[in-house]
């Protein structure tokens, strides 16, 4: 399908690539060979475009069937592989499944027939022991970060899975740290392993400190380090759940806008939070290692490992969420008065020293308007941006950033604009749709 360059370069420039990068090429060309493959390459190096690229030869236009399954560990990877799929605008359907989401609508759609079905290991079998989706259909495999899904403990649903794609003829495994076993169930067939990884845990874009906190309690340096590196998004990264509602209660207090991500939040919240962060309502994300893979925010900063990372894996992945695709970022390690470095941080971190003239904390410039109907309800970016600008008396210069999803809107505003414009949208409706109009707490 992509063996036309035309083609090649409308994927290209939708994807807003120049071109493919060294791993990307090396990639397309392997996916021509019979062998599987293993790629282990950096955390934002262009992974997904790296296998959603050359599947897309493996795809058979002439029959209207399910022939491509990917599995990602969590649902903010598998929604992102999706999103980058329609990116492509190749015209081609896919489905993405995963817990939290609405499962009747998955089921609807996997009746249409789409080329590429991507989901969690969980929701993806149980489409599969209900029916919902024929394994003999498919014809490559992709197991996205399957080193993230074997440490998750989804050995059983993958196993299961795996088992059952009798017809699959090609493999593709992915990941961003090396060393992990490759399970016998997975039956690889003359795997070849392409490693972009290079020997040191530290990205060339990457700058790494080491900040001492003077008690035991690290709340007080982490708030000080946050105003200290003033405006741009951060991540802030905790071992615990607990610890994350305890950190988050601290920053409030203290004027500092977040947004907290865990396993335990609902999926909804989850999207809001991530909506928040990404278009720049919420400059801080406090978050578990759950936030270390799947998440594409390529402007983020600052990394912030309020906890010590607890190996080096976690390490490298933390870190990866910054100094992405070439551009540069910080990453910040608070050591408490009975911590030491651990062995595998190397080089030593140059030393961050917190000064005495803690600025205040900087407001973000931009708010959230959550709007309770989506892509389900015939309505796109352009009509929510003509019903800001037409009813809600807005410029462009007060719109930032709008994610649509399939039944809400996450609408970026200008904080000084944001509470006169949910005022002025009360009773509005929106492509003579009602619905409600809020700021998204």
């Amino acid at each position: 399908m992509i063996t036309d360059k035309k083609k090649m370069s409308e994927i290209l420039k939708n994807l807003g690539f120049e071109e493919l990068n060294e791993m990307q090429q090396e990639m397309v060309l392997q996916c021509k060979k019979d062998n599987d493959i293993v790629l282990l390459s950096p955390t934002g190096s262009g992974k997904t475009a790296a296998f959603l690229i050359p599947i897309l030869n493996e795809i058979d236009l002439t029959i209207q069937t399910a022939q491509i399954i990917i599995i990602a560990p969590s649902r903010e990877l598998a929604i992102q592989i999706n999103k980058v799929f329609k990116a492509m605008q190749t015209g081609l359907k896919s489905v993405c499944c995963y817990g939290g989401h609405d499962i009747k609508k998955e089921i609807a759609e996997l009746k249409t027939n789409p080329y590429v079905v991507i989901g969690t290991p969980g929701r993806l079998l149980d489409h599969f022991r209900n029916n919902n989706i024929n394994p003999d259909l498919f014809k490559v495999l992709i197991l996205d970060e399957f080193d993230k899904s074997l440490e998750m403990g989804f050995t059983e649903e993958i196993s299961s899975i795996v088992a059952q794609l009798k017809n699959v003829r090609k493999k593709v495994l992915t990941s961003a740290t090396e060393g992990e076993e490759i399970p016998q169930y997975v039956r690889l067939n003359k795997p070849v392993t392409l490693s972009y990884l290079k020997e040191s845990n530290i990205g060339s874009g990457l700058t790494l400190y080491q900040v001492a906190s003077p008690v035991k309690d690290k709340l007080e340096t982490l708030y000080k380090l946050i105003c200290l590196t003033g405006e741009g998004q951060k991540i802030v990264f905790c071992n615990f759940r607990e610890s994350i509602a305890r950190v988050s209660d601290y920053l409030t207090s203290k004027g500092i806008t977040n947004c907290v991500f865990h396993g335990a939040i609902e999926q909804n919240y989850r999207e809001k939070a991530i909506a928040k962060f990404t278009n720049g309502s919420c400059d801080v994300l406090i978050a578990t290692d759950l936030a270390a893979r799947g998440l594409d925010i390529p402007q983020i900063g600052h990394i912030i490992h309020y906890h010590l990372p607890l190996n080096e894996d976690t390490f490298i992945h933390r870190n990866g969420r910054t100094a992405r695709q070439n551009a540069t970022g910080n990453s910040y390690i608070i050591i408490g008065p009975d911590e030491y470095l651990p062995d595998y941080i190397s080089p030593e971190p140059f030393h961050y020293t917190i000064s005495d003239d803690i600025p205040s904390p900087v407001m973000p410039r931009w708010e959230t308007l959550y709007i309770g109907k989506g892509k389900r309800d015939k309505i796109s970016k352009k009509d929510v941006v003509g019903f800001l600008l037409k009813t809600g008396n807005l410029e462009m210069s007060d719109i930032g950033i709008i994610d649509l999803q399939d039944q809400q809107v996450f609408a970026a505003v200008k904080r000084t604009k944001i509470k006169e414009l949910v005022k002025r949208l009360e009773n509005k409706k929106i492509k003579n749709i009602k619905t409600i109009f809020v700021i998204a707490k």
